[in-house]
């Protein structure tokens, strides 16, 4: 009688352990699964916002082309005044740059800035 039971109860006991290694393994292939899927939609958002930054930056240039082809010489200082803020940048965060010298005319790229506005307001008042 003891036996039976003794029996028995190694039987539920290697099922239970069967069982928590069963659950084990499916929640590791569910967790691995969901981690695929965010990892894919991460990659899809981020070509999206790659490919709508790049659409922008193809409308800048349209409108900065239509006012150059109009006359408007600020257009120019437009495409001057994004690189130049562009290095600026990059020598700012520069790891090894203890202290950054700007030139003297930096204030320049200030007038530019402004121009560029004055240039949307133009294309988009003749776009209409």
């Amino acid at each position: 009688m003891k036996a039976e039971r003794d029996k028995r109860a190694a039987i539920l006991e290697a099922e239970g352990k069967r069982q928590a290694e069963i659950l084990s393994a499916e929640g590791e292939k569910r967790a691995a699964v969901l981690e695929a899927e965010g990892r894919k939609e991460s990659a899809f958002r981020d070509a999206e916002a790659r490919e709508r930054l790049a659409q922008a930056e193809a409308e800048a240039t349209r409108m900065v082309s239509e006012a150059i082809s109009a006359g408007n010489v600020q257009a120019l200082n437009y495409f001057v005044a994004q690189k130049y803020v562009e290095a600026l940048g990059k020598i700012a965060t520069a790891d090894n740059q203890k202290l950054v010298m700007m030139p003297l005319d930096a204030s320049g790229v200030i007038g530019s800035i402004g121009g560029i506005g004055e240039i949307a307001k133009e294309v988009l008042k003749s776009a209409k």
